[in-house]
Parts: C-alpha cells; sequence; structure tokens
C-alpha cells in the first residue's frame, strides 16, 4: 500500500512547479487529490496527467466562497483528509517602493488564502476526527531578504498560523506543520530557467545548489502521512542547508572538493 492510501486531499497551486509535484507525488502514494489554481488550462492538463485520481477546480484561494467549492469536491470523494496550502505569488520591491495594492496582492494569495483554506476544511476533518494540514511557509518566513517585504510578511504568517491551528486542532486528531522550501528549480524560483541560477546562489549553503520540487514534495507527502503522527506545530526546513548558515572559503572547511 502506499502511504497516503485511502487518503483524499486538496492541494492548491497545482498547476505546476511544486503543487503539480506534490499532487503526482500524492497520487502515487496512493492518495485522490482536489487539484486547485486560478491556471485553469495548465490545472486541467495536470489533472488529466493525473487520471481518475484526480478533480480539478479552478478557483482563487483568497476567495472564501471559492473555496466551498474545493471542499465540496474533496466531500463527492468521501471527505477531506489532508490540506496542502502550497499557493503563493512573489512581488520584489523595497519596502519604500512598495504600493499597499502590490502588498496587499501578495497577502490575499499567501496569508489569506491559507488562513481560509484552513478555516473552510476544519469542520470535516473534526467530524472524522482527524487530518492534516501543511502549509508551505518558505525560508523566508525563517529569516528575510532585501526586496521582499511583502512575501516575507506573508511567510512568516503562515508560520505563526500554522502553530496556532496545531494547538486548536490538536484534540481534534488534525495535525498542522508548516514546510519552508529554499530555493526551489519553478518558474517562481528560477524564471529564467537559467543553469547559473541553479548553482551560483547556493554555493555558500550547505549543500550547494538549488532544490528541485520533487525534494519538497517527499517531504509533504511525510507529514501528510500517518507517519507523522505525532509531529504538529513543526517548521520543516527543505533548504539545502541554507537556515544553518554559510560556507565562508577563507575559514577552514571553507572550500568545495
Amino acid at each position: 500500500m502506499g502511504r497516503l492510501e485511502g487518503k483524499i486531499a486538496i492541494i492548491t497551486g497545482a498547476a505546476r512547479g511544486q503543487g503539480a509535484a506534490e499532487a503526482r507525488r500524492f497520487v502515487a502514494e496512493g492518495a485522490e487529490v482536489i487539484v486547485g489554481d486560478v491556471l485553469g488550462d495548465e490545472l486541467l492538463d495536470v489533472a488529466r496527467e493525473l487520471g481518475d485520481a484526480a478533480t480539478p477546480v479552478v478557483f482563487d484561494v483568497g476567495d472564501p466562497d471559492e473555496w466551498d467549492r474545493a471542499v465540496a469536491a474533496a466531500k463527492e470523494r468521501g471527505g477531506c483528509d489532508i490540506l496542502v496550502n502550497n499557493a503563493a505569488i512573489v512581488a520584489f520591491s523595497t519596502i519604500e517602493e512598495t504600493s499597499l495594492d502590490d502588498y496587499m496582492r501578495v497577502i490575499r494569495v499567501n496569508q489569506v488564502g491559507c488562513f481560509l483554506g484552513m478555516r473552510a476544511v476544519i469542520p470535516t476533518m473534526k467530524e472524522a476526527q482527524s487530518g492534516s494540514i501543511v502549509n508551505i511557509s518558505s525560508i523566508d518566513g525563517l529569516q528575510s531578504k532585501n526586496g521582499l517585504v511583502a512575501y516575507s510578511s506573508s511567510k512568516w504568517a503562515i508560520r505563526g498560523m500554522t502553530k496556532t491551528a496545531s494547538i486548536e486542532l490538536g484534540p481534534y486528531g488534525i495535525r498542522a506543520n508548516s514546510v519552508h522550501p529554499g530555493g526551489i528549480n519553478t518558474i517562481m524560483g528560477n524564471p529564467l530557467e537559467s543553469p547559473e541560477l541553479e548553482t551560483v546562489p547556493y554555493k555558500a549553503q550547505a549543500i550547494p545548489r538549488i532544490g528541485e520540487v520533487d525534494e519538497v514534495a517527499a517531504a509533504v507527502v511525510f507529514l501528510a502521512s500517518d507517519e507523522a503522527s505525532y509531529i504538529s506545530g513543526a517548521e520543516l526546513s527543505v533548504d539545502g542547508g541554507w537556515n544553518a548558515g554559510q560556507r565562508v572559503a577563507l575559514l577552514p572547511g571553507g572550500t568545495l572538493p
């Protein structure tokens, strides 16, 4: 049996990149998936690839009414055992140059979308007295960088919301954890699809390369599965050791082989 055999999951941002990889991995592990995104054509392509195990729902995670449609689709399959809040956007701008509209556009998708998703699935999970919520934060939810005021704000918020959810929902058999990817080889993480961007920015971290979507998907599967039955409120970094610190070439042990 697969590690997610018999489970029903909602995965947002599943039209491409990390979300699509998570959906593929979930189905390979025996789950049925409700895949959601605003990118309708690409989402339908992913759903066709996954076959009968997938139901596509084109919806905006920032709209509470549209979440009702995603949950309804999960109930048609029998319930909702897993929620993966993966949908996200990024905007690069200094604090001084960030308009309120630009800031709120990121917050609406990343932060509000995560909140609405959790709120939408709680009644179904409470009824079942079980469930796993996996919120995709970021390395920028543990630290930050210049130019990421909106994105980092949203990813730090996800980190806090996840802990609140773990405390409130634990008595009902529902776990909530956050995943913190580092640089991942997606359209968002490597928009130019440049081999240079896959290596140069990461040379000083413990594992000196960009991460791949399947490496994040593997971590999400673990937290979603019963193997993580006593893990809640945790932060799992999938960042090649980025948050551990940087390799300094001038110090002992700082040279690459």
